[in-house]
């Protein structure tokens, strides 16, 4: 069983959907329309992942999830909405909403997001829980967080320095981390995510030492970008988060690097490489090993 799924909507046709869609994937999914039995069904089991509308009779999505990281602090949550996200995410950040789900959304996106917020959900409770049992290294990375933490609590306008320092100390900066610096520093987990959302620096996502950009912009894609992106992968073998299992390297595709004249055109780390064979790419990166 890849997990055990909560659907809660006050449309049974919503609820039969996912049902429809998840289990032939092998996730064990129960569902109501009952918000009040929803939180029953909370408290009795274990579930990994609720989904969850927002805007129900009685009681909406938000209280729902509140008394959820009440009851059970673990449980990671999907919000489905039917308005605009942009409009949604700074208000339920707050509730520690991993990912959003648009009304109407297809099956695919339904599968698509539901895997790779349970991947990631179970990839930062092993890596990012602080317990005990934590290995020296996590436990470590951990302390030193809390220490820049508290050593910029009471400096004004510290934020961005902070974050930066972070991604220094653990490389990326998830949601779990980005909720301990705002607790820290006493202010919206909104805030601190829409500067993380904005500035280009900064990741959400695991990288490795060195991070490779490659460019699929209309210049590159013509000049066989994607050979690169094969090259790359048939080389590194990256696992599904574009990582190498040494955590040398990572890579991402962008839009535009702003060297269209150089096409096709990679970045690693800071590094921009113009004009790149594909068939050359180990020797671009032997310098970074």
């Amino acid at each position: 069983m890849k997990g055990k799924i909560l659907v809660v909507d006050d449309d049974n046709i919503i609820i039969r959907s996912c049902k429809g869609v998840l289990e032939p994937m092998g996730y064990d999914v129960s569902g109501t329309i009952n918000p009040r039995e929803a939180l029953d069904l909370i408290r009795d089991n274990n579930y990994d992942l609720l989904i969850t509308d927002m805007i129900m009779p009685g009681i909406d999505g938000f209280e729902l999830i509140k008394r959820t990281k009440e009851l059970k602090p673990d449980t990671t949550v999907i919000a489905m909405t039917g308005y605009s996200i942009k409009e949604t995410i700074k208000d339920t950040l707050e509730y520690g909403i991993m990912d959003y789900l648009q009304k109407p959304f297809s099956p695919n996106i339904l599968a698509d997001t539901v895997d790779r917020v349970t991947n990631l959900a179970r990839k930062l409770k092993s890596q990012l829980a602080i317990t005990e049992e934590d290995d020296a290294d996590g436990t470590h990375k951990i302390e030193a967080v809390n220490a820049l933490i508290k050593q910029y609590k009471t400096v004004p306008g510290s934020l961005i320095t902070v974050l930066s320092k972070t991604q220094e100390i653990i490389g990326y900066l998830p949601p779990a981390i980005q909720r301990l610096i705002a607790k820290g520093l006493r202010i919206p987990v909104s805030e601190v995510h829409s500067v993380v959302s904005f500035y280009p620096c900064y990741t959400m996502k695991v990288r490795g030492r060195h991070n490779i950009r490659v460019c699929i912009g209309a210049a590159c894609y013509a000049k066989k970008a994607d050979s690169i992106v094969q090259k790359l992968c048939n080389q590194l073998h990256f696992d599904e988060d574009n990582v190498t299992d040494d955590k040398k390297f990572s890579y991402e595709l962008v839009r535009c690097l702003g060297a269209c004249a150089s096409a096709p055109v990679i970045e690693v780390d800071h590094d921009t490489h113009g004009t790149v064979d594909p068939d050359k790419i180990t020797d671009i990166l032997k310098d970074y090993n």
